[in-house]
């Protein structure tokens, strides 16, 4: 009785998903007109309706998968459907956006607390110094090297040779105005002094609701040692207050992992959809430059991690799948924050306190894919208007790109305010971040990844370095 039933529900399953399916194809495909007197409101309730339902059954039926390979499924399943439908099934998006705010919304609490008993359980102040010095020397060095690999691909591919006029036209037409925003809000940031100071919070409570994620790492780690120092039975409580607070937010997290291949469906089948391939065909040299770029520096960190650490590059690779697969949907390092310090603790063996030293201070301060894509972007933009770089240029952008990342918000978008100030420094007209606006989503996805890759080798190394590191078997 027990076979029947299964078979039964396995018969309804496939039922389901397949008249889901089919219906799905004649609600996108058939234009909105044609099932008129119908609200088209209720005509869009019931497509994103019977899309969830489609995925639900489907994920259901996959059930004995890795979490990773559903999201993995989903995104693939999420480019088939903008490809298919176009820019229509952008309304699914909303379902994309509140994943993304789902793991957005313990960031700042989960940042703050495990920060906080990070520093506080690390006691020795020489340790935590030597830690958090071994920290910005790994990020800032490979954030150099990213710059050093990307001016070397385009300086060598030339990927702003030969773009036609008329393509170059269409393009500034297109995103000259979001460009002219860009380069307003670019030239009204702060000087460098005036930004450094602006990382020591003058109300903490205003960073915490703001999230304010440089403010709130520097006012965690002062807490943190403020509570190494006072007797322990007095920190105890505190400490145990805070810990409850992060392994709460953890699980969190779990529960939304759970849901990330429906989010990751949404928000890949939202951007192919609106955007397509014509954008990405016309600048496809400049792309798949930067692309080829972002993924040798993805690909460097296996051995880097094995160099140092001993450990497997599969194990490492295998261990950062789940916070891999969602930067590349959601393009903010913050937001994949959390899943990030999750997959590093479980997956990795690197322990508590160094990794809630760690990859929140990569969240802000390490952005190796977005340096890299400066350098690309900054020397392909100069190569369209045909303004050659001397060396003392190009070692301005090092220079620039490097500091530039430095702070740089986890967020979508935000590596094209930065590459405003790299343009301004190397005397490369701003106006030329509109040719890149239009592939500036696809590319944010890689180096995204590539971001959050770069913040958990960190950890693992550092963690090897202090003989901590505690690797799962191969």
């Amino acid at each position: 009785m027990g076979e029947l039933f299964t078979r039964d529900r396995r018969g309804l399953a496939v039922l389901v998903l397949g008249v889901s399916v089919l219906a799905l194809a004649a609600l996108y495909l058939a234009p909105l007109a044609a099932w008129s007197p119908v609200p088209v409101a209720l005509i869009r309730l019931v497509r994103c309706g019977l899309l969830v339902v489609a995925l639900w059954v489907l994920f259901e039926r996959l059930h004995p998968l890795q979490i990773y390979t559903k999201i993995l499924i989903g995104l693939l399943l999420g480019a088939l459907a903008g490809l298919a439908f176009g820019s229509v099934i952008a309304e699914i998006k909303p379902l994309g956006t509140a994943f993304i705010r789902l793991i957005q919304m313990i960031v700042v609490p989960l940042v703050f607390a495990s920060l906080l008993v990070g520093t506080a359980s690390l006691g020795d102040p020489k340790k935590m110094g030597r830690i958090g010095l071994k920290t910005l020397v790994y990020y800032l060095a490979y954030t150099a090297l990213a710059v050093l690999l990307g001016l070397a691909l385009a300086n060598l591919l030339e990927p702003g040779r030969g773009l036609p006029e008329e393509v170059q036209s269409r393009l500034a037409a297109s995103y000259g105005g979001e460009a002219g925003s860009r380069a307003t809000g670019a030239s009204a940031r702060a000087s460098p002094v005036e930004t450094l100071l602006r990382i020591i919070p003058t109300n903490p409570m205003q960073a915490l609701s703001q999230s304010i994620l440089l403010q709130v790492i520097f006012f965690a780690i002062f807490s943190g040692v403020a509570l190494a120092l006072v007797p322990r039975e007095r920190a105890t409580p505190v400490l145990a207050f805070f810990q409850g607070l992060g392994d709460a937010m953890i699980e969190i997290v779990h529960i939304a992992i759970r849901l990330a291949p429906y989010g990751v469906f949404a928000l890949i089948a939202a951007v192919v959809g609106s955007f397509g391939l014509d954008v990405l065909l016309s600048l496809l040299r400049y792309s798949l430059i930067t692309i080829a770029g972002l993924l040798l520096l993805n690909f460097s960190y296996p051995p880097v991690v094995r160099l140092f650490s001993g450990m497997s590059p599969l194990v490492f690779m295998k261990g950062i799948r789940s916070p891999q697969l969602i930067a590349f949907s959601t393009s903010s390092s913050s937001a994949t924050l959390p899943v990030t310090i999750q997959a590093c603790e479980e997956k990795l063996g690197v322990p508590p306190d160094i990794a809630s030293f760690v990859l929140p201070l990569g969240a802000t301060v390490n952005m190796n894919g977005s340096a890299l894509y400066h350098g690309v972007s900054a020397v392909f933009i100069a190569q369209v208007y045909g303004i050659p770089l001397t060396l003392g240029d190009q070692v301005m952008i090092v220079l620039t790109a490097t500091l530039a990342s430095i702070g740089a918000a986890g967020a979508p978008g935000v590596a094209v305010l930065m590459l405003v100030i790299v343009l301004e420094q190397a005397g490369i007209p701003v106006e030329g971040i509109s040719l890149i606006l239009g592939v500036e989503r696809i590319l944010d996805m890689f180096r995204t990844t590539v971001n959050i890759t770069g913040d958990a080798s960190a950890a693992v190394v550092i963690a090897a370095s202090e003989g901590e590191l505690r690797p799962p078997a191969a």
